[in-house]
């Protein structure tokens, strides 16, 4: 089994690399360094599998957490919830069954389907923003009384 380890170790640090910033097998090449380390002392190869899969997993559950609290995924806002709860202005039918409709909110043009499933809504109405769901937005008509 000689050269195992240097396998292993090769090819958890290529996954590393490639998945770069993923934090994915950092833990698994520094135990496959720990085993090689330990095959070059003389230890048995049940040792040598013990001391990999023991400093393996202890890295991963002492580091995840502190990963997971400092190293987050870079993300863009769009400050596209910034009109949720807004009113709009309905500029094509809304029907849900047709797959149609637009409104007008804070000057741009959304699509947007009914909060209120099948509840088709006329142009010209006054629509809530509800919720966006990907470049869509979920309106509520508001009826004459809630204005």
């Amino acid at each position: 089994m000689e050269g195992m380890w240097i396998v292993l170790t090769i090819i958890f640090l290529v996954i590393e690399v490639v998945t770069a910033g993923a934090m994915v097998s950092i833990w698994f090449f520094i135990g496959a360094l720990s085993a090689m380390l330990a095959e070059y002392l003389g230890a048995g190869l049940v040792l040598q599998f013990l001391i990999f899969f023991v400093v393996s997993l202890a890295l991963l559950f002492l580091t995840k957490p502190f990963i997971k609290k400092y190293i987050r995924p870079v993300t863009s806002k769009t400050n596209a919830d910034r009109i949720l709860n807004e009113h709009g202005v309905v500029i094509e039918e809304i029907n849900n069954l047709l797959g149609k409709g637009a409104v007008l909110v804070d000057g741009k043009e959304w699509t947007a389907r009914s909060f209120e499933g099948e509840t088709i809504i006329p142009i010209d109405s006054k629509v809530e923003i509800i919720e966006i769901r990907g470049v869509k937005v979920l309106v509520k008509e508001i009826n004459k009384q809630e204005e």
